[in-house]
C-alpha cells in the first residue's frame, strides 16, 4: 500500500473505530447529547421498551461496530457505512434533525470509502 493510501486508511480506520465506540458509550451517560431526542416519536411509540433502554442497545451495536473497524477493518467499515445511512434515513423519514441526517450520509460515504480502500488488490493482468 502506498504511503498516501496508508495514511488515509489509518485516518479513516481510527476515526470510524473510536467515534462509534465513544458515541456508543455515551448512549449510557448522555454527556455529549440527549440521545433519545433523536428517536422519532413514531418509532418510540412502537418500541416495546423505553427510549433510554433502546438507546443503550444502539450503544452496544455502535461499540461492537467500532471495535470491528479497529480489528476487522473491511467488515467493520461496511457495517458502519450501512448503520450511518440507516440512521440518516430514519431522521429523514421522521422529518427531524435533517442537518444530522446529511452529516450521517457524508460519514457513511467516508466509511464506505474505507471499505473500498481496504479491498484486496486485484491480481495483475497477465500479458
Amino acid at each position: 500500500m502506498n504511503s498516501n493510501k496508508n495514511t488515509v486508511v489509518n485516518l479513516l480506520k481510527y476515526t470510524f473505530g473510536f467515534v462509534p465506540i465513544v458515541a456508543g458509550f455515551d448512549k449510557f451517560t448522555n454527556l455529549l447529547t440527549d440521545w433519545p431526542q433523536y428517536l422519532s416519536p413514531g418509532i418510540a411509540e412502537m418500541l416495546p421498551l423505553e427510549s433510554g433502554t433502546f438507546m443503550g442497545l444502539i450503544g452496544i451495536i455502535e461499540i461492537v461496530a467500532g471495535i470491528l473497524v479497529l480489528f476487522k477493518t473491511r467488515i467493520g467499515a461496511a457495517i458502519v457505512a450501512a448503520w450511518l445511512v440507516l440512521i440518516a434515513l430514519t431522521l429523514i423519514l421522521g422529518g427531524t434533525y435533517l442537518d444530522v441526517a446529511v452529516r450521517d450520509i457524508v460519514m457513511g460515504i467516508a466509511a464506505f470509502s474505507l471499505f473500498k480502500l481496504t479491498a484486496p488488490d486485484s491480481p495483475k493482468a497477465k500479458n
